[in-house]
């Protein structure tokens, strides 16, 4: 099998949709998600299109326990297309659906769900939309060897995407060690002349990546901070997060100090978006008209 995912196949798949175009209402299922712009994108482009779209967000922060199955539930009996799912849910959703897109098998997480007439189908965009911003913002900066942080849902996607994108040897940490030991085991077997492996936080100082990608929920606006010391910083050309509110992170503001490119997660957020509303309506959507969306909040995501 290919290592490749043939995502223009899987998107037709996905978007054969026979819903009303008249009205649709989606939302986002998250903790600590208020300052996401994913509504405003998914609405303006809806209004492009002359669709009655609304888009709400389902922020879960303070009530655990979670019982996503039954939000799921009294989501689509609303009448819900769908829902998009981002941290802490990207996995624990996989339970909660009947049918999964062949990418949603190869990551082993979801961040779009269909509710269809023969069940919920789960999608992940997350993967494309990394893709195409490192591709388009860091593809021709040394890649050989790269630390990602995170090996959770969002870790997964980027890991492979990653792997898709060149690089050749990838160290992946997380506090979950069986998780980074998991996703280095399914970079290797889909990507066989990639190395990859999991690093203790011991070794971290003694790595000399060409890069750093932080997949971590670790400077979000819910969950401030830097996920990795200053210090390991230091002559690394260049750090990429793929936290967008804020988009400025903590973890970007001090990069760029020491004088490191960055790449925040503005690329993978709007494309993730643009095949999110793709799933949804079954229309295609201008992933520049998304983008002057995303652009028209400021940096700590606030509309200007």
């Amino acid at each position: 099998m290919s290592a490749r995912l043939c995502w223009r196949t899987e998107w037709q798949l996905g978007t054969a949709l026979s819903r009303s175009l008249e009205k649709i209402s989606v939302g986002l299922i998250g903790e600590g998600i208020s300052a996401s712009r994913t509504p405003a994108m998914h609405e303006a482009e809806g209004a492009a299109h002359g669709i009655d779209y609304n888009y709400r967000l389902i922020d879960m922060v303070e009530k655990s326990p979670v019982d996503l199955g039954a939000l799921l539930a009294e989501i689509e009996a609303e009448g819900f297309a769908g829902v998009n799912v981002t941290h802490p849910f990207k996995q624990q959703v996989l339970c909660h659906v009947t049918e999964r897109a062949p990418e949603v098998e190869r990551v082993g997480a979801c961040n779009t769900v269909l509710f269809e007439a023969g069940g919920r189908r789960a999608h992940n965009t997350d993967y494309l939309g990394f893709l195409h911003g490192f591709r388009t913002e860091l593809g021709a900066v040394p890649h050989d060897l790269v630390l990602l942080l995170g090996a959770g849902g969002a870790g997964r996607a980027v890991g492979l995407a990653l792997a898709e994108a060149g690089v050749a040897d990838l160290r992946i940490h997380d506090s979950n060690e069986a998780a980074a030991d998991r996703l280095a085991g399914d970079v290797r077997r889909l990507f066989p002349k990639i190395r990859a492996a999991s690093i203790e936080p011991s070794m971290l100082a003694e790595l000399t990546p060409d890069g750093i990608v932080n997949a971590t929920p670790v400077g979000m606006a819910a969950h401030p901070g830097m996920p990795i010391d200053r210090c390991l910083l230091e002559n690394r050309p260049w750090v990429a997060d793929i936290v967008y509110f804020p988009l400025e992170t903590e973890l970007l503001e001090a990069a760029r100090g020491l004088g490191c490119i960055t790449m925040s997660g503005r690329g993978m957020a709007v494309m993730q978006a643009v095949k999110a509303f793709e799933l949804f309506t079954g229309v295609a959507a201008d992933p520049d008209r998304m983008a002057e969306t995303f652009d028209s909040f400021d940096s700590r995501g606030h509309a200007r």
